[in-house]
């Protein structure tokens, strides 16, 4: 049994790709009088097929060691390609947190979209999103997760452009595709290269070949910024750290998976590849760098947010940050550990953000309050989702920091400010973010909003229990340290930076007698972190204006210098034809006398010239 599952994992992307393919006759309109919900019902089928597999197959390997499997590809003369996958506890659970998010995302999506009538068409991406995620996650190659974080970036392209007849809609899609293509293209001249240098693309071999590797210190270097730049696309990390926010244009209910599981697939991807990344101690000193930058550039940036979908993007951006931080300090079973917990609570709180908008039909955090009345469900959702992000003893994500923290007090001990700013800034962001839509007084648009319907309620009010319970089943997987082996300074600081957070925000948007909103900061330092430190304006005076600049240029040579080159020789073409056409007797003698002529000339001019030299 425990074989027939091993054998049968690699199934477990194909189901996603499987309720993709069913669902297309009601995506493309060839089946029309049922509705599009039959498409959504045989997806979620298919996901919960998903589920209970890699459920089986969690099961089979928990105490097993990892194991490799090939799928045979591409066979011809001499030259083979496999698909490789390895099942081991890790990739495995990561497929079953996968699925089963994806899951609950899609029932939640048969509320919040339940009377959209692209319904089968969302459906049909989703699964696409699903099958290439679980890839990625059970892939011991990096050809293959390559080409499945290609297929990310077409599902994020086209899930983001879901409501196209919106044209701002239409400009955040081509724009979070163009800039995931950055790092793509990068990342594909790393894998090129790593294929001639190692001889094997699987991670596996990758690992061992790293360890008689002997790259110079340019070729390390350019191979690691390259590899690097792929993760960086993918995980919304500075300077392609753009997307993110964009993509907040598309349904709420892929932002749930976005945001939870698809910007941590490009962090797995970099974990695998962390050997390789070691070879060059620049590269880990541009990874640190620029997860630093986005950890804390990131969380102010959240805070002059007024879009509540926004505010959050960047939250996860700022922790990819910290992700980041971990495998350059090559700390990659905690950088594992803050993928899970982070991915749960953000799902959480990107459901309870979603049933506001949904009953609210605003995204404009000026124009709520007063909603924990109204949502409880809601309220109750975004409170656990809140504090599970934030270091909060004893949710997910206080052992993930306290981890992170344990693991640079000794290295570098600096980076534990780093932690601590951002898990303060979050803190004061979302009890921002709570008081402006939960607390004071009702707007117009939130006096009368009711509580979400079932479909949406039962996943969120599930993944909140689940939230609650993730200490527990790190307990019992004995993930958690014992009370001896902890920090209590790490432990105090930790515990100090989100009360500070939560404590001076909440002074300041729970507060009746100060009127909302607030302004912290000057008008020119809140348009500056408002527009994400004008990093588009940068992009326009630097990259787009040395484009534009460089085509206007080219224009003007192939116009000018290469038309005219070509026209030049065409009429003197022309010319010379016309002109000795009136030469043409038709008598031989007259030709051979030209000859003679011009050999005689010929001569003449080579014998002046000589002469000329030897003088």
């Amino acid at each position: 049994m425990n074989q027939l599952l091993f054998q049968t994992s690699w199934w477990v992307p194909v189901y996603g790709l499987a309720g993709a393919l069913l669902t297309l006759p009601w995506s493309v309109g060839l089946v029309r009088r049922t509705g599009p919900r039959p498409a959504a019902y045989f997806n979620i089928l298919m996901t919960i097929l998903a589920l209970v597999h890699s459920g089986l197959v969690l099961w089979a390997v928990w105490d097993l060691p990892p194991e490799r499997l090939l799928v045979p590809w591409l066979s011809l003369p001499g030259f083979d390609i496999w698909l490789t996958f390895v099942t081991s506890r890790t990739s495995v659970g990561a497929v079953f947190v996968i699925t089963g998010l994806s899951l609950l995302a899609q029932v939640f999506a048969l509320g919040y979209l339940e009377k959209d009538w692209a319904l089968a068409r969302f459906y049909a991406l989703m699964g696409f999103f699903e099958g290439a995620m679980t890839g990625i996650a059970l892939s011991d190659s990096l050809f293959l997760s390559y080409a499945l974080l290609e297929m990310l970036t077409l599902s994020t392209y086209l899930l983001v452009g879901f409501w196209y007849a919106q044209p701002l809609v239409v400009t955040a899609a081509r724009d979070a595709f163009l800039t995931k293509r950055v790092g793509d293209l990068l990342l594909l001249m790393g894998v090129v290269t790593l294929s001639t240098l190692a001889g094997s693309l699987d991670f596996t071999h990758l690992d061992q070949w790293v360890k008689v590797a002997n790259l110079s210190p340019l070729t390390a270097t350019l191979l690691g910024l390259a590899l690097l730049a792929g993760p960086t696309g993918k995980c919304a990390i500075f300077p392609l750290n753009l997307w993110l926010d964009e993509a907040m244009e598309g349904p709420n209910p892929a932002s749930i998976l976005r945001n939870s599981v698809v910007v941590a697939c490009g962090a797995y991807v970099l974990i695998k590849l962390q050997p390789v990344l070691a070879l060059s101690p620049i590269a880990l000193n541009t990874l640190m760098i620029l997860g630093a930058m986005t950890a804390v550039g990131a969380s102010l940036v959240s805070i002059a947010q007024i879009d509540i979908k926004r505010t959050l993007s960047h939250s996860t951006s700022a922790y990819l940050g910290l992700v980041f931080l971990a495998v350059g300090t090559q700390q990659d079973e905690v950088a594992l550990l803050f993928l899970l917990t982070h991915g749960i609570a953000k799902a959480l709180l990107f459901m309870s953000i979603g049933s506001i908008i949904l009953t609210t039909s605003t995204q404009d955090l000026t124009e709520m309050g007063g909603l924990a009345s109204r949502m409880p469900a809601t309220t109750s959702a975004f409170v656990v989702g809140s504090l599970a992000t934030v270091g909060v003893l004893p949710l997910g994500c206080f052992w993930a920091m306290l981890a992170w923290s344990d693991g640079v007090w000794f290295k570098a001990p600096e980076l534990i400010g780093i932690l601590l700013v951002v898990n303060g800034l979050t803190a004061f962001n979302l009890t921002r973010v709570f008081g402006l839509v939960f607390w004071g007084k009702p707007q117009p648009k939130t006096r009368r909003a009711p509580e979400v319907m079932w479909l949406m309620a039962l996943p969120m009010v599930f993944l909140t229990v689940l939230t609650l319970l993730l200490p527990l089943l790190f307990w019992r997987w004995q993930i958690l340290p014992s009370w001896s082996e902890v920090n209590p300074i790490l432990v105090g600081l930790l515990l100090l930076s989100g009360l500070l957070g939560c404590g001076l925000a909440g002074w300041i948007y729970l507060n009746p007698r100060i009127t909302k909103p607030v302004s912290l900061v000057g008008k020119s330092v809140r348009e500056v972190l408002a527009y994400d430190f004008c990093i588009d304006r940068l992009y326009k005076l630097s990259v787009v204006l040395g484009v534009v600049q460089g085509s206007r240029l080219t224009a003007w040579l192939d116009r000018y210098v290469v038309d005219g080159l070509v026209n030049f020789v065409g009429v003197a073409s022309i010319f010379s034809g016309e002109s000795l056409k009136y030469t043409i007797s038709g008598q031989s003698r007259n030709y051979l006398l030209t000859l003679f002529v011009g050999v005689l000339l010929a001569l003449t001019l080579l014998s002046w010239t000589h002469w000329g030299w030897s003088l």
